[in-house]
């Protein structure tokens, strides 16, 4: 069967940057719902289309077409008394960008800790940076009808979650959730 909209594809993969650097190793394959559906990054799907099981190869993707390029308008420094404790950096919070109550919530990791001031960068943490895929196709199958309809895989690897809707603080700090 070959990767068509609405068939199930899984990838083994490993992802470096321009540099080789390695980034994920890809230990789990990627499974993902072939044809928009926004599960992987578009040029990955682009590649992808039409292919075989067995079919690899390596693909380079700038920041563009990636997770974007860094923003230092992403970096906020709040008050250390208005994050949880124990505070470490790298971990993860979701927050509404300044002011914008509309906004989509944003996730702001933790880069540096000061007495009483945190640091929180809002891009993500491969902004900036060429990715290398190393792909190389293991299974395709039909999607199911929930699945289609659902938009994600479901099953073995695919993950199903139900979305939590919280309200957003108002003024101009970040609402902060801590990720679980």
């Amino acid at each position: 069967m070959k990767i068509a909209k609405n068939t199930v594809v899984t990838v083994n993969y490993k992802l470096t940057d321009a540099q080789d650097n390695l980034i994920e190793d890809g230990s789990q394959p990627m499974v993902y719902l072939h044809g928009g559906y926004e599960n992987t990054l578009p040029k990955i799907e682009e590649e992808l289309d039409g292919k075989d099981v067995g079919y690899s190869s390596i693909i380079q993707i700038e920041p563009d077409d990636a997770f974007g390029d860094y923003d230092a308008a992403l970096v906020k420094v709040e008050e250390r008394n208005r994050l949880p404790e124990p505070l470490e950096v790298g971990m993860q919070f979701e927050g509404m960008p300044d002011g914008d109550e509309d906004a989509e919530p944003m996730i702001f990791t933790v880069t540096d800790i000061a007495d009483d001031k945190v640091v929180l960068d809002g891009n993500h943490p491969l902004a900036g940076i060429a990715l290398r895929f190393s792909l190389s196709v293991v299974d395709v199958r039909a999607a199911s009808d929930e699945e289609i309809a659902h938009g994600h895989v479901h099953g073995a690897h695919g993950h199903h979650h139900d979305d939590d809707d919280e309200a957003g603080e108002e003024g101009d700090h970040v609402a902060i959730h801590p990720i679980h």
